[in-house]
């Protein structure tokens, strides 16, 4: 079985591209396993919708999710594949991502906070994963674990083209149907979906990329800019899918 972790921030193409990857008839799709064990480990002050249904959802033990879910579920395709935030990680055993396939999903620091902040609204760059993320491309890079980095400007810009060098990179055939889906919910959705999804929920495919002003209180555009040289510096890795 291939295992393949797409590690994402939050408020990135994550969900739509884990709805892409689901319309491959060889593929299942795990959404954030383990964000439980997030909640349960983390000293963040940032306030989660819909923490009960969350914690009764999934196991909060790490290892057994993944021992269980990463590494061991019964699937019934020969590829699953795992949307993960990055974040989530914390201080998990990092052992089981050699027998993975990592791809890294990137975003301006900017757009994810202009678009996070309308659900959490005080937030901190940790909150936003990507101090954690220069951390795990480090981790990668080191043990040769990544398999491609894929920024979301770049994807919506030209999505038949990413995926296909995305699968490329992947080793698995590119197939059209990943271009574009039936709006709603899959079921495979996380219970937080009702929170966070509702635009993934109304699309039927990527969205065509359009450039915004973005203009942030003076709070968030401090995170944005701790964050920006973590994020240009994955913006300019060779492993990006162009």
């Amino acid at each position: 079985m291939k295992i393949i972790n797409l590690w994402s921030s939050p408020r990135n193409i994550s969900t739509a591209l884990m709805y892409s990857f689901a319309q491959r008839p060889d593929t299942t799709v795990v959404d954030e396993p383990l964000y439980a064990y997030y909640l349960a480990h983390t000293n963040s002050e940032a306030e989660h919708p819909g923490v009960p249904e969350i914690m009764a959802s999934q196991s909060a033990d790490g290892d057994d999710v993944v021992n269980k879910v990463i590494m061991g579920g019964h699937y019934p395709t020969p590829v699953v594949v795992h949307k993960q935030m990055t974040h989530h990680l914390l201080d998990l055993n990092r052992s089981f991502l050699h027998q993975c396939d990592n791809v890294m999903l990137i975003r301006d620091p900017r757009a994810i906070l202009a678009s996070y902040t309308k659900v959490i609204k005080q937030p901190t760059p940790y909150d936003i994963g990507i101090p954690q993320q220069d951390d795990l491309y480090a981790y990668l890079k080191e043990h040769h674990l990544l398999k491609a980095i894929v920024d979301a400007r770049i994807l919506l810009q030209n999505p038949r083209d990413i995926l296909q060098k995305l699968c490329d990179q992947l080793e698995i055939p590119f197939t059209e149907q990943m271009l574009s889906w039936t709006a709603g919910a899959l079921p495979e959705d996380g219970v937080w979906a009702k929170y966070w999804y509702s635009n993934v929920h109304s699309s039927t495919g990527f969205k065509p990329y359009q450039e915004k002003i973005i203009e942030l209180p003076t709070h968030l555009e401090e995170i944005a800019q701790q964050c920006l040289p973590a994020y240009e510096m994955l913006l300019r890795e060779e492993l990006l899918v162009r």
